[in-house]
């Protein structure tokens, strides 16, 4: 099976939802002239990394996104892995993805495990032991939120339940882009899977950003990647490579996890 997959790297209006929403639209409009059966959006896409007024910027319960992808998708047919948003629960405020078919109708949603410290995500954020595991077009998928993909263990937790395809949405500093490359392209051999890697572009107050979103083949082949400026990236990944390059190495099968403990 053949799916298209369009990533929007953004640039984030620093602390601004409605400016955000409104660069969203016009940014998913263009990316249908691409034809995709899924889009992807950046981590934090609706607030960036405006962490001390998430009391005030954070979306309650994530109802104002789902709804802003549930139109979207019904709008456009077109399935979306939303990025993530600053979601705000009865406990504090979450990291969420979350995924939307292209019916409109909320498929999982993931909250972030790994807190970032370096940036202060613990100070402001929950964390949620929750996998990131979902289907759309019948096929296993996962996502996973930045600095998820430096804990191979989380990611093997997913593509041992048979995730072909790892979706990733960050917010990835420039400094450490030689680290963004290397991690992704590992996960993907590794894990014998697609990688599909949406970061954001610009800066904010404390940072700048690396772009380089990505799309990395099983075989650790990108086959698409982005510049360090707001575009949309396109690319074409053929789902049965998966099953056929883990008949080819075995790696799922010669696990000896009774060993790794």
């Amino acid at each position: 099976m053949k799916l298209k997959i369009s990533c929007i790297q953004m640039d984030i209006v620093f602390g601004n939802p409605i400016r955000n929403y409104q660069n969203a639209t016009k940014l998913i409009e263009k990316a249908m002239g691409e034809n995709p059966d899924i889009i992807v959006l950046p981590e934090l896409w609706t607030t960036g990394y405006d962490l001390t007024r998430l009391d005030e910027i954070a979306d309650q319960n994530a109802i104002k996104t789902i709804d802003f992808f549930q139109e979207s998708a019904k709008k456009h047919q077109v399935h979306f892995v939303g990025g993530s948003v600053a979601n705000r629960v009865e406990n504090g405020v979450l990291n969420t993805m979350l995924i939307i078919s292209k019916d409109g109708q909320p498929v999982q949603h993931y909250s972030k495990l790994h807190l970032f410290r370096l940036m202060d995500e613990h100070l402001y954020l929950e964390a949620r032991a929750e996998k990131g595991l979902f289907q759309l077009e019948n096929r296993p998928f996962a996502g996973v939120i930045c600095y998820d993909i430096r804990f191979p263990e989380w990611i093997r937790a997913h593509t041992s339940k048979g995730a072909e395809a790892l979706f990733v949405v960050a917010e990835w500093p420039e400094q450490r882009l030689a680290h963004w490359r290397a991690l992704l392209i590992a996960r993907a051999i590794e894990n014998q899977c697609y990688v599909i890697a949406c970061n954001r572009s610009g800066s904010d107050p404390n940072n700048k950003f690396a772009g380089h979103s990505m799309v990395i083949d099983p075989w650790g082949e990108v086959i698409a990647e982005a510049s360090t400026n707001e575009e949309i990236l396109s690319a074409e990944i053929d789902v049965d490579l998966v099953k056929e390059i883990r008949s080819q190495i075995p790696v799922f099968e010669d696990r000896k996890p009774e060993y790794y403990k």
